[in-house]
């Protein structure tokens, strides 16, 4: 079993979490704690930024805490075996900084099943975080 698993989601995508979440339970088992994130995807230019209402990071930031709480509330019984993290900008670098700074030694992640014209490769960010992750990731399918 591992003490501490990365579990990232995207609750705007139903598939991100539902395999990975029971797979993360299981690996964490009666002792571990996941660390749910919830990414906030950075807008990659400044000139982006100048076109949203003041505040609008900061609002975004807070809603995806709310929402990831009222997740872990309805996933997670024991509320000891679950902390939020919300994280800023591009989503495998967030994800890889998670790791580190929360010492998983497990990331969960899901990925689309491929088809026929992505047989070899899985989602972009998903091949990123198993490439340059320092620790050992289960990629649900």
């Amino acid at each position: 079993m591992h003490e501490t698993v990365l579990l990232p989601i995207d609750l705007q995508h139903p598939e991100s979490w539902e395999k990975a979440l029971p797979a993360a339970r299981a690996l964490a088992g009666d002792r571990g704690v996941i660390h749910l994130l919830g990414i906030v995807h950075d807008f990659g230019s400044s000139m982006v930024a100048t076109f949203l209402p003041k505040g609008y990071e900061q609002s975004v930031l807070q809603q995806m805490k709310q929402s990831l709480d009222a997740f872990a509330t309805k996933h997670f019984p024991d509320e000891a075996r679950v902390q939020i993290h919300v994280g800023h900008g591009h989503v495998a670098e967030t994800i890889l900084k998670a790791a580190i700074r929360h010492k998983a030694d497990l990331i969960v992640m899901a990925s689309d099943n491929p088809d026929e014209l992505r047989s070899i490769r899985v989602s972009r960010d998903v091949n990123a975080v198993v490439r340059h992750s320092p620790v050992s990731v289960m990629v649900v399918r």
